[in-house]
Formats: structure tokens, sequence, C-alpha cells
């Protein structure tokens, strides 16, 4: 193998290890953040609930799904930034 192709493949693995590096920061800054506001939701709704219970259920459901949709989007602006 030649010394440029083997110069390519490593500077293409550092980029790949460095992808990896970032995608697994994001993910556990979102998944502290998350767990930080879900350490906080019986307060929130027991609050909330003392309002109104169908707000607290809308809340609950509310926080639910933006936690899936956070890693969705994710998902989808890095594929079509061309990531992984």
């Amino acid at each position: 193998m030649s010394a440029r192709r083997q110069t390519r493949r490593i500077e293409r693995r550092r980029q790949v290890d460095q992808g990896n590096r970032n995608s697994a920061l994001a993910a556990a800054a979102i998944l502290i953040g998350f767990g930080m506001l879900a350490y906080f939701m019986p307060t929130i709704m027991l609050a909330i609930g003392g309002y109104s219970p169908a707000v607290a259920g809308v809340v609950a459901v509310g926080f639910v799904a933006a936690f899936f949709l956070v890693f969705y989007f994710r998902g989808r602006f890095q594929r079509r930034k061309g990531g992984e």
C-alpha cells in the first residue's frame, strides 16, 4: 500500500473518530438535559395539576414526545449534513 493511500486512511479514521465523539457528546448533553428535567417533572406536574389535570397531561405527553423528537430531528439533520 502506498504511503499516500495509508495517510488518507489514517486521516479518514480520525475524521470518523471525531464524528463519533461529537455525536456521543451531543447525545450525552441531551440525555443529561432531559434527565434533569425528568427529575423535576413530578414537582412540575403537581404544580400544573393543581391548575388543570388536563394541562398536566398535555405537558407530560409533550415531554415524552420532545425527548424522541430531539433525537429524530438531530438524526435527520446529520443525514442531511452528510454525516453518519
